[in-house]
């Protein structure tokens, strides 16, 4: 499945695309550590005061020598911008003046998945054994919205019968059942029976470029692309891309037929992808899982 890494990656090529934007790159010629302020280059023919970016860290370059291939990172240079200084391998690509860095990207990925928790959402079950002498149990804490609830029927057919019954609680006493949110079963409940509680939760952020999208999110692995867009969205409101390859390497006099306002014309079309994705993605969730009405008393 798609990690965050993979995303960050899909969405900076949604973002060139849109652009007509190929970054000026080139490589570390030897690995470094955390402290490390002398850097040396595959190429540092495009190189210049400014920002580099290798993997997730962000570096403010003082000077540089292009007949030694080096350059040097300010004192303050090293994590710069809120990342962290971190070791590089050897032949790690370095990016030139990125105008998306991956911080940012990442920062847009996990606001959207955020957004859409108005829309989209995970789903969980719980389960727990009834017993004669309660009538109220523990929920997991991240829950949002009871989906359905059903107990195993004791005997021969096993089959799951609907509890139309129960009230939930979200403002449950924390040290009495170790959770904010319980379930109260109004309904008969066979004794020793399984009750299965399916219910709904707000998606979680990614923070490791090794987290899995569906794992980490609990949303489905189809809103993957809806995530993607929503970054990129976000992302093109606060630039003019029509007019990045003056920021590219390839500076060329195509960009002069690009007018300006093309960013803010692109940022809605690429909004109104995601918005038709997101419905689509919201409608298919709804139809899988409809809440069953229930009552309370």
């Amino acid at each position: 499945m798609a990690t965050l890494n993979e995303m960050v990656d899909e969405v900076s090529l949604h973002l060139s695309g849109y652009g007509m934007r190929n970054e000026a790159l080139t490589h570390l010629n030897s690995a470094i550590n955390t402290t490390v302020k002398q850097l040396t280059v595959g190429s540092a023919e495009s190189v210049g005061k400014g920002l580099i970016e290798i993997d997730d860290e962000l570096m403010w370059v003082d000077s540089f020598d292009r007949t030694a291939n080096t350059v040097t990172i300010a004192p303050f240079g090293r994590g710069y911008n809120g990342s962290t200084a971190a070791a590089h391998a050897v032949d790690t690509k370095i990016v030139i003046n990125p105008v998306f860095t991956r911080k940012a990207i990442k920062t847009a990925i996990n606001d959207t998945i955020q957004a859409v928790g108005s829309q989209l959402f995970g789903i969980g079950s719980t389960s727990f054994t009834s017993s004669v002498a309660v009538s109220t149990y523990a929920l997991p804490a991240n829950l949002d919205t009871v989906v359905s609830v059903s107990f195993q029927a004791i005997g021969p057919t096993k089959e799951w019968v609907p509890i139309r019954g129960y009230r939930v609680d979200k403002a449950a006493s924390v040290s009495e059942f170790g959770s904010p949110n319980t379930i109260t079963i109004n309904s008969f409940v066979d004794p020793s029976a399984t009750v299965q509680v399916t219910y709904s939760f707000d998606p979680e952020v990614m923070e490791s470029n090794t987290d899995d999208f569906e794992a980490t999110t609990g949303l489905p692995a189809s809103a993957k692309d809806v995530i993607i867009l929503g970054a990129a969205y976000r992302l093109l409101s606060f630039v003019d891309p029509g007019r990045l390859n003056y920021m590219s390497a390839e500076a060329n006099s195509q960009g002069q037929t690009v007018p300006y306002g093309s960013g803010t014309n692109t940022a809605k079309y690429v909004y109104a992808l995601f918005t038709q994705r997101l419905k689509e993605e919201s409608d298919k969730l709804l139809v899988k899982f409809p809440v069953r009405v229930h009552y309370t008393n």
